[in-house]
């Protein structure tokens, strides 16, 4: 088995079951480099300002936010420090909803759960609890210095924690101009509908 991005435990009410976190997709995408066509050597990527188009060493960089066009506050590692969130080793359920009320548009990377040494009978009794009530637990977590917003879910018989997007990343979908169904004639939709059930698989 790979090693493990996270250890830690799912805590809810007084349980808390010890377990790790496991990548569940992987990328088959091919990596490119970009070569020098003359020699095919490839090609390095410098750090350049650019008011005055010379490179820049990572002790001379420091970290700033883009406030307005052009205009930036620093932040030093202090800054971060104050703004950081606590660190926990948790993953703590705050809720189980009904999974058909979730908008998929919120899910994002998925991550398998597998219980740590001793965790096993407490993992097995969650996971069958949530299989018989056709819920989805939502938990907060902290992973790589970040708080994210997570669904806790039962596919085979793993537990599936996937990283999900809070709501304010959602764009609405007001935001843009969609046909209204107004003027559609039975025979047209009658059509269409028979193309997608021609087509309907598993």
């Amino acid at each position: 088995m790979a090693r493990a991005l996270w250890k830690g435990s799912i805590s809810f009410g007084l349980v808390n079951i010890p377990i790790e976190l496991h990548t569940a997709v992987r990328d088959h995408r091919p990596k490119f480099r970009m070569l020098h066509a003359k020699d095919k050597s490839p090609v390095k990527y410098e750090r350049v300002c650019i008011r005055d188009g010379h490179a820049v060493a990572w002790e001379d960089l420091v970290k700033g936010y883009e406030y307005a066009k052009g205009q930036f506050v620093i932040l030093t590692k202090e800054d971060f420090k104050a703004a950081a969130v606590e660190k926990t080793r948790t993953i703590d359920i705050i809720d189980f909803v009904a999974a058909e009320s979730i908008d998929d548009r919120f899910f994002e990377t998925p991550y398998y759960l597998v219980p740590s040494k001793g965790g096993e009978r407490a993992y097995a009794l969650l996971r069958d609890a949530i299989r018989e009530y056709g819920r989805i637990g939502i938990a907060k977590f902290i992973l790589r210095d970040a708080q994210h917003l997570a669904a806790l879910e039962v596919i085979e018989n793993a537990l599936v924690l996937t990283m999900m997007r809070f709501s304010d990343e959602l764009v609405e979908t007001k935001s843009f101009e969609f046909p209204s169904d107004a003027g559609i004639r039975k025979p047209e939709l009658d059509m269409a509908k028979a193309l997608v059930n021609n087509l309907a698989a598993e």
